[in-house]
């Protein structure tokens, strides 16, 4: 349609078809780009801007809650479109390992191969250090208040698939470019982003689907303490409760539900060394390569650690 006829009813029509899809952000983002254009038209040729007014009855973004699906087949279905994007091996991982673990984005990016424990063994442990962890000065500095992650055969499997591709450097996430630095922030949020799902799961909405998804299958099969359990593998602590103590409470009903949610999440998905041999877009030649599997059938990781009692 020729500028000069488009009407704010015309604008707003369209941005309705974004924000029915869920992506309310979009559709505000869209709007300022509308409204940029007729800025510049207004200078030339065009009398007024039809969408300058149309930001006060767009839906209003949800505060406090980041998008997140939270039912188990459309969050497979999402992992399976992200993972088939030409991102970095270690980027399609991250993804893989945040979904497992439910851990907040930042604590994934920092992760260390030191933290991780038994990882050959019958209980492999991720270990995060309290001062790596969401809180304030205090409970960061108390003694015995690291957050535990008992680690299924489904992520041990994805650490199994890293190991070869980081050179030995102590981070298990590096960045592309400096393998000294965690990845970037944005890498596991554009990747989800470019397969289709922005606005409507971001990387910190695992958490989000672990929590409702397992407490719904914990009010069906679990047991009456379970939603404390599934609080607790979230890092949600008690007011009540001494920190350090109660982190290392439940560990075996923490690992039994653990599995639970790795076999229910990773039912179709493929196994972790398939993501890396994927085609992969390198930037800098911009070419699409494809990497050979490094892990031999008899792979053990080279650093052996205590298991957590």
């Amino acid at each position: 349609m020729p500028i000069t006829q488009l009407t704010p009813p015309l604008i707003l029509g369209a941005l309705r078809e974004i924000e029915t899809r869920g992506a309310i952000e979009t559709a505000k983002r869209v709007r300022q780009r509308i409204s940029a254009v007729f800025v510049y038209g207004i200078a030339r040729w065009i009398a007024s801007d039809p969408a300058e007014k149309l930001g006060a009855v767009l839906k209003p973004l949800r505060k406090g809650r980041q998008p997140a699906i939270t039912e188990i087949v459309p969050l497979r279905k999402m992992i399976l479109a992200a993972e088939e994007d030409n991102a970095r091996p270690i980027t399609r991982l991250g993804l893989r390992m945040l979904a497992l673990t439910a851990v907040r984005p930042s604590e994934l990016r920092g992760a260390e191969w030191a933290e991780f424990e038994d990882l050959d063994g019958k209980l492999p442990l991720w270990r995060i250090p309290s001062a790596r962890m969401k809180g304030d000065l205090d409970r960061k500095e108390e003694a015995g208040s690291d957050h535990l992650v008992p680690l299924t055969p489904q992520a041990v499997a994805v650490l199994r698939a890293i190991w070869p591709l980081i050179g030995g450097g102590p981070l298990v996430f590096p960045s592309n470019r400096h393998a000294h630095r965690p990845m970037s922030e944005n890498a596991i949020g554009y990747l989800l982003n470019r397969a289709g799902y922005h606005g409507h799961h971001v990387p910190h909405g695992f958490r989000a689907a672990f929590s409702t998804i397992m407490n719904e299958w914990a009010e069906r099969n679990g047991d009456p303490h379970d939603r404390k359990v599934i609080d607790l593998m979230l890092a949600h602590v008690p007011k009540d409760k001494v920190e350090g103590a109660y982190r290392a409470a439940y560990m075996p009903r923490r690992r039994e539900i653990a599995k639970v949610w790795a076999d229910m999440l990773c039912k179709g998905l493929p196994d972790p060394i398939a993501l890396v041999g994927r085609p992969v877009k390198d930037l800098g030649l911009r070419s699409r390569r494809r990497l050979p599997s490094p892990v031999e059938p008899d792979f053990r990781f080279p650093v052996q650690r205590r298991a957590a009692r």
